[in-house]
């Protein structure tokens, strides 16, 4: 099958002929129909992530590459013989976490999947979906069988980004409607996040502020649902005055999310959280400048906060429901559609650009692919 892999980090891609996954007993093979050129398979790239260094530390030496990509959603060709809920012909979206189902945090008492002690990770863990095929194990747990209303490539924005923003949001956030939401750093997963508050918030009320230093970032949040941007170009303090006292009056925000994982966008979002608020940080830490987080203010005010990683698949199908009845729907973010080449010299190119919407790589036999659609 055609792949698109590296063998050596921060080395170009290069589109190539490999062996087909091997079937997996408890799992199935999908044929990739849609797979996103997400920010962090270009840190799995560069050399940031430790799981695929294990990964290839193991392998044998006839295989020396690895294939990027876990947003991704396709369709059931072959199905293991522990396998039992799926079938050929399914079409499917797989989360990005394939948790085990039988450490301690899977455990019923706990139920905490997106902890799983022994998770696996297409594009990290394993190979990824930058390739014709995907393998996929525990997919009796893990894999969601799409409504027929939900294409494949909205599915497949919702692998990472989404779910991520999802369980952020609403299960880790606990947002209900008349709260008022801050989501500081509006990149990808930020945008994700506006748009899951707004499809909660609804006609409800409730206020959903978009920060980021990107003027660019903060006019397509409000294409998307933000009712405020702050531009934190102008500094933290800039960015605390107009939350704390224009916006909110001075109480600050029921939920405030560190969506980008800088020093200042952690720091000026536990500094936003109203008294007994909640705090969110689901933007993986960057960098070597350690946030000094205030926990004289989080102690003396009760602010809560709270880790957030991937989503539990077996919440897939609420999410799903909000795209299939047009309370969310992914393809605002979507900015391109491209060829696996073209997918990998975009991932290459994340070095000088940071993409605002998604890009995405489509099967060139689906109907959702437009060649015409492709910018490069």
């Amino acid at each position: 099958m055609q792949a698109a892999v590296y063998r050596n980090f921060n080395q170009p891609l290069t589109i190539e002929t490999i062996p087909k996954p091997d079937l997996p007993k408890d799992g199935i093979i999908i044929k990739v129909m849609a797979t996103g050129v997400c920010r962090s398979d270009w840190h799995g790239w560069k050399g940031h992530d430790d799981d695929i260094k294990d990964f290839l530390r193991k392998q044998d030496k006839q295989m020396d590459y690895f294939v990027p990509g876990h947003e991704v959603s396709g369709i059931v060709v072959s199905v293991g013989c522990d396998t039992k809920r799926l079938k050929a012909g399914d079409r499917v979206v797989v989360p990005f976490i394939l948790s085990c189902g039988s450490c301690r945090e899977c455990h019923p008492n706990r139920n905490r999947p997106t902890v799983c002690e022994d998770q696996m990770q297409p594009g990290f863990t394993m190979l990824g979906s930058f390739a014709e095929f995907l393998a996929v194990p525990r997919s009796d747990r893990n894999v969601c069988v799409l409504p027929d209303s939900v294409g494949f490539c909205e599915a497949a924005a919702l692998g990472c980004r989404f779910t991520t923003a999802y369980r952020a949001i609403v299960q880790q956030g606990r947002l209900v409607r008349g709260q008022n939401v801050c989501i500081v750093g509006v990149g990808g997963l930020g945008l994700s996040c506006v748009m899951i508050a707004k499809s909660i918030l609804g006609s409800g009320g409730g206020n959903v502020i978009a920060v980021d230093v990107s003027a660019r970032a903060l006019e397509k949040a409000l294409e998307v649902g933000a009712t405020h941007i702050v531009n934190a170009s102008r500094g933290d303090d800039h960015v605390r005055s107009e939350i704390m006292e224009n916006i909110t009056h001075g109480v600050g925000v029921d939920l405030s999310v560190d969506a980008a994982g800088f020093k200042s966008t952690c720091e000026n979002a536990v500094f936003c959280a109203r008294r007994g608020g909640r705090m969110v940080q689901v933007g993986l830490p960057i960098g070597d400048h350690l946030p000094l987080v205030p926990m004289g203010r989080v102690a003396g005010r009760e602010i809560e906060i709270v880790g957030s990683h991937g989503m539990a698949a077996s919440e897939m199908p609420s999410i799903l429901k909000l795209v299939s009845t047009r309370r969310l729907d992914p393809q605002c973010l979507i900015e391109q559609k491209v060829t696996l080449r073209e997918g990998a010299k975009i991932l290459e190119s994340m070095d000088r650009i940071s993409p605002l919407g998604i890009t995405m790589i489509v099967n060139p036999e689906s109907s959702e692919f437009d060649s015409n659609n492709s910018k490069l």
